[in-house]
């Protein structure tokens, strides 16, 4: 049985293109990358990142803010933003009836790193009572929850690059089930501290010239940081209070692969079931996709299998863009924050390029959108987001 549909009705978005909706938006459409030498990341292997622009906001105005992760404000900062688009006060509302799911790979990162200096260099007594707090994978979601007043159901999803769209498949059912009547989901991630991009680098997974996915070329991804926001509800409570919904969340599946904790099955065998399943739980056919928002990782095994993935799904080749050649890959966040970019191309008709893509390498034989914007109307798009420990996840995206 098909299950019911959900609405989107607001976005927020804190990347490393900028630290709003239409920043983030306008870069990606023009293809712009915001890959650069990190000095914070000065003498490793490999020193580029994609980080978040200085931020500041009316939300993070409070007392025992300067002590948050840079995750936690990223978050915070994108569910406000999504809220004020959403039109929602949360002053006046039930929180009974409002959930949080939050999205992402390994909490503070940045404040377990100073707490690890701290204990070398001086001893346990000297570590902060703020460090786990600040460090806990859940804090985001209890921040969120706390700050606007959430006391209906919250949960956190770390499934690595596939956090941020289960987060939505799971705010999704709390929505269907009845347990809530708003689900603000999230995803935020900064882990660009020096041993995780060591990690990252040891994996031989990044990039030391940039991101390029699909690209003949390609030989890693960019690590990033950053956070997506989006407001979910049911649609008959938008409808109540006169929302106008920016899209229609109709379709949801996930997918595990069992092959190996860091490769994804060489024939893609999860991540097409995930795609197929996310479909017919749509109800509609693969041939109704106007357009797929890849997961598009830059890693030559990765966008391989994808391709094939897509070949296979979509043979009438369906254009497809990946955010990751502009943003960089935010890890736990990309999946929130790829499918608002996706809301965002089918209310405005427009697929975004593939930044750094010069030429899609031969056999792949996928229709990724390079050079600039194409103009194309689409009524259905997808969202992969496929990861580590072979998740993968999938949501179908309609026009309102």
């Amino acid at each position: 049985m098909r299950r019911p549909e959900v609405v989107v009705t607001g976005l927020g978005l804190v990347t490393p293109a900028g630290c709003d909706r239409d920043t983030t938006w306008e870069a990606v459409v023009a293809g712009r990358s915001t890959t650069a030498t990190d000095p914070a990341l000065a003498g490793l292997p490999v020193s580029l990142s994609c980080r978040v622009p200085e931020l500041d906001h009316p939300v993070l105005r409070f007392r025992g803010a300067a002590h948050l992760d840079p995750v936690d404000r990223f978050g915070l900062v994108a569910v406000a933003q999504a809220l004020d688009h959403a039109g929602l006060d949360p002053r006046a509302w039930d929180g009974s009836r409002v959930a949080v799911v939050t999205a992402g790979s390994v909490g503070g990162a940045l404040t377990q790193e100073r707490a690890l200096a701290r204990m070398a260099e001086l001893g346990p007594g000297f570590v902060s009572p703020y460090f786990l707090p600040g460090y806990l994978v859940n804090m985001a979601c209890a921040n969120i929850a706390l700050r606007f007043g959430v006391t209906g159901p919250s949960l956190f999803s770390s499934t690595a690059c596939a956090s941020g769209t289960v987060a939505i498949g799971l705010a999704r059912d709390l929505l269907t089930t009845g347990q809530c009547d708003i689900a603000l989901v999230c995803g935020a991630d900064a882990s660009l501290t020096r041993l995780m991009v060591t990690g990252f680098t040891q994996l031989g997974a990044l990039s030391g010239t940039g991101s390029r996915p699909f690209d003949t070329n390609r030989d890693g991804f960019v690590a990033a940081e950053g956070a997506g926001a989006l407001v979910l509800e049911r649609p008959e409570h938008a409808a109540a209070r006169a929302a106008r919904p920016l899209a229609r969340l109709i379709g949801y599946a996930a997918t595990t692969d069992a092959h190996h904790l860091v490769s994804p099955h060489p024939e893609g065998r999860g991540a097409e079931r995930a795609t197929r399943a996310a479909l017919a739980d749509a109800g509609i056919a693969a041939h109704e996709v106007d357009h797929v928002n890849a997961h598009g990782s830059s890693t030559r095994q990765n966008d391989t299998v994808e391709a094939a993935v897509l070949r296979r799904v979509y043979p009438h080749r369906p254009p497809v863009t990946s955010a990751k050649g502009a943003l960089g890959h935010t890890l736990g966040a990309c999946g929130a924050i790829e499918a608002a970019l996706t809301v965002l191309a089918l209310a405005q008709d427009t697929v975004p390029p593939t930044a750094g893509l010069t030429t899609v390498e031969p056999g792949l034989d996928i229709d990724v959108v390079a050079g600039k914007a194409r103009d194309h109307k689409s009524s259905v798009a997808v969202s992969n987001s496929f990861g580590f420990g072979g998740h993968n996840a999938v949501a179908v995206l309609a026009r309102a």
